[in-house]
């Protein structure tokens, strides 16, 4: 399981969650995101191999997230400028609880 520790989530007007993460080397597919109300904690599993765990999500954010279908992702390249990130990968993943 890989941990990502640099990562944010927003949330905009309508409620919808939006992850972002540095990209990893392998391209998302079939994207879920398994989410654990015990500790405040989710794992994504971007495709069959790759897990990241998500920890220490905020109450506001985890309300959210219990209340969505799908979660959007946004992966950004990892630059020592962040002025200079692009986006990798930009994908949905089912939530599931």
């Amino acid at each position: 399981m890989a941990e990502n520790s640099t990562y944010d989530f927003v949330v905009n007007d309508e409620d919808e969650v939006l992850l972002l993460l540095y990209a990893s080397e392998t391209q998302p597919d079939n994207a879920k995101i398994i989410l654990h109300p015990e500790d405040s904690s989710a794992e994504l599993f971007r495709n069959a191999d790759e897990v990241v765990l998500l920890e220490s999500i905020s109450d506001e954010i985890f309300d959210s997230l219990e209340d969505a279908d799908k979660l959007m992702v946004c992966e950004l390249s990892n630059t020592e400028d962040e002025n200079e990130s692009q986006i990798v990968y930009a994908y949905e993943a089912d939530v599931l609880d």
